[in-house]
This record gives structure tokens, sequence and C-alpha cells, in this order.
């Protein structure tokens, strides 16, 4: 079992892993993984505290995906990017000879810079752990978007075929599974709007036909009524423009149909129930004083600058803070604030404040703390991120 904490040390955070034993430093692996500049694994140092022997990785500026995606859903754009990093580091580490099997494969331990969308993977030397690869897919069973049934369809098929075959399935078979996942519903969607536009052009074709043969006719004397005519033309005209319109109108116009009908229907309906009983009205009876009981408020904690404006109130059960504003609930615009900074989040009536691996770190109190450390927040407790102060109350 891997002992693994998060650190900071000289201005960088790391994520570090006890070895059980003391290492053999000359053997290949990690001669090759300390020399560095294998590009997707992060960068790793081996270090002794106190006669402990530890594997240094540097996440600065990452974050894991378990972190990433908490409180979202794992969309079809997401999973293309991670095939395709998947694919390039599997090419890197046949290059330098290294085993795939060494990489943890944890979302815990998976990394990505959000500035990029790269990943970095982390590699442990001569690693006999148990094969992770199967934990990463149920973390995505979980966390995926269950509205695009591609990728439900896609991610449940991997999960199947690791389980059965195992490892050996990630050498080649997953990145060609994968490859449903390229734009099914933009080309769905191009090949329905073809075969609508087909057969409206189809329909015009013949209503022009039918209008060329009928203009013949009337020359020929056999329809002469001036009144049919008109009424004919209009028709072509009307049918001429519905078919060239009718692969965006068509939906519009049932659907408002439909729910005129529904309404009325309803209305029809419900007109048997809306019958008001008479009212007998009897002596006056004031009857028994019911007791109200006084409900208390819900509390609900805000954040303050240090001056007294609002920020922001913590009305949900979690707030993510940072300056990528698709990302974080609470933007703070300043250049000494992470991307994904902190978050606060409320359990079982406790309110806890947690770093999120932020570049400047995270400060409760003026003391620092660690990367993806959680502690916990009273009223006036002062927290800074980066240089941005912010008061919770």
């Amino acid at each position: 079992m891997l002992h693994t904490e998060y650190v900071r040390n000289l201005n960088c955070n790391y994520e570090r892993i006890l070895l059980e034993k003391r290492p053999e430093e000359k053997r290949y692996q990690y001669c090759i993984l300390g020399r560095g500049g294998i590009k997707g694994l992060l960068s790793c140092s081996l270090r002794y505290i106190n006669g402990l022997a530890y594997l240094y990785y540097d996440i600065s500026s990452r974050q894991n995906i378990a972190q990433l995606f908490g409180n979202r859903c794992i969309t079809r754009e997401w999973m293309k990017d991670f095939m395709w990093s998947l694919k390039q580091i599997q090419q890197e580490l046949g290059r330098f000879l290294l085993d795939m099997g060494n990489i943890l494969w944890y979302p815990e331990q998976i990394f990505q810079d959000l500035e990029n969308n790269i990943f970095a993977f982390l590699y442990v030397p001569y690693y006999e752990g148990e094969a992770s690869f199967l934990k990463l897919i149920e973390f995505w069973v979980e966390h995926i978007d269950y509205d695009d049934e591609v990728l439900v369809d896609c991610v449940y098929h991997m999960y199947e075929q690791l389980e059965r075959n195992g490892e050996i399935y990630l050498r080649s078979q997953i990145f060609e599974d994968a490859e449903v996942l390229e734009d099914v519903k933009e080309q769905e969607a191009v090949s329905r709007e073809s075969e609508e536009m087909k057969e409206a052009k189809q329909e015009a074709d013949l209503v022009k036909m039918e209008s060329e043969t009928d203009t013949e006719d009337i020359r020929n004397g056999i329809r002469t009524d001036d009144f049919r005519l008109t009424e004919r033309i209009c028709k072509t005209e009307k049918t001429g423009k519905r078919g060239l319109f009718s692969f965006f109108e068509g939906k519009k116009n049932r659907s408002k149909k439909t729910r005129e009908e529904y309404n009325m229907t309803m209305q029809q309906v419900m007109s048997g129930y809306a019958v008001a009983e008479e009212t007998s009205y009897a002596a006056e009876s004031y009857g028994q004083t019911i007791f109200i009981e006084e409900k208390q408020e819900e509390q609900i904690h805000r954040l303050y600058t240090p001056d007294g404006r609002l920020l922001a109130s913590l009305e949900q059960q979690v707030m993510s803070i940072g300056k990528k504003k698709e990302e974080v609930d609470l933007v703070l615009e300043d250049a000494s604030v992470s991307r994904i900074h902190a978050r606060i989040t409320e359990e079982k009536g406790k309110v806890y404040l947690e770093d999120l691996n932020s570049t400047n770190g995270t400060f409760k109190n003026g003391l620092r703390m660690q990367p993806y450390e959680k502690r916990k927040l009273e009223k006036g407790d002062e927290i800074k991120c980066g240089k941005v102060i912010i008061v919770f109350r």
C-alpha cells in the first residue's frame, strides 16, 4: 500500500510517496525518471528525510481529476483529450522502455494543466501494486454526462472489456473503441439535414412539374376557370415554400399545434371539476387558537472584503474560488490567485476551507495550508488566497 501526502517546499507543491524500503538508485527506472524530460510524466526526484526514502512529484499549477470532477460531469470533449494523452504517454513510455503498468491510474494521481489541458501522470519505478485503470473507469462511470448516450455506451464498453481482458486491452483496442466519440452527433445532424434538404428539393421539383402541367392544360383549353387557376398557383407557391423550409419550420409548427390542442383538451376536461359548492353560513364559531411554531431561520454564511463589501453568500454546499471564470463559483481577478485556488464546503453543519494545490497558497488566519489540506472555519476567520484577503462571517 502506497503512503502519499501533499507538501509544499521552495515555492513548489509536491505529492510525495513514502517508499517501504531503500531503493536501488542506480537501477534503470530510477535513473531515467530522475533525469526527467519524459513528456506526460510528472517530474520526480528521490529524497531522504530522517532515514526514510521519498519520491517527490512536482504538481505545481495542476489539478488532479478527482478534484476537478467532484461536482461536475465529464464531457465527451474531455474524454477525447484524455484518450489522446493516453496514447501519447503510451508511445513515450515505449520509447524509453518503461512499463505502462507502473503508472498510478487513480483519479487522485492523474493531473491536468488547466491552461493547456495537458495531462501529467505519476510513474512509480518498479511498482508492484495492483493495476488501477479499472478504478479510473469506475470513476468515469460515476461522473460522465449521462445525457450523452454515445459517451455512456463507450465508457461502459471500456469497463466490460478491461474487466474481461485485463491490462492488455489498454495496448491498442481501447483507442479503437474510443473512435466512436469523434463528432458522432455532428455527423448525424449533418446527415439528417442533408436528407431533409433532399426531400424538400424533390417536393419542390414535383410541385413545379405539376404547375407546368396545369399551365399546359389551360393553354389547351382543358380548364379555363380563372378562379381555379389562381387558387392552384397560390397553392403551388405555398407548397413550394413549405417544402423549402420544412426541415426547420416543421417541428416548430407541430409543437405549437400540439400545445394548443393539449391546452384546449385540458380546459374542456377541467371545466367539469371547476364547480364551486354553495357555502352555508352558520353562526360564528371562533374555534381553538392554533399555535404557530416559530422556525429558526437557516443561517447563511457570507464572504466579505476587509472593508465590509459583500463578495458572496454561501448558499450551496460547495463554493470554489479562483480566477478562471468558467471553472469557479467566486472569481477573484488577481494575478496571485490560481485558476482553481481553493474551495469552501459545508459538511454536517460545519464549514471547511480547502486548498486546491494553489501556486501562491491558501492561508487561514495567517497560517499557510498544505496542498489539499482542509481546515474548519469559524466566524471572523481571515482567508487569504494569494494576495486577496477574504473575511468569513
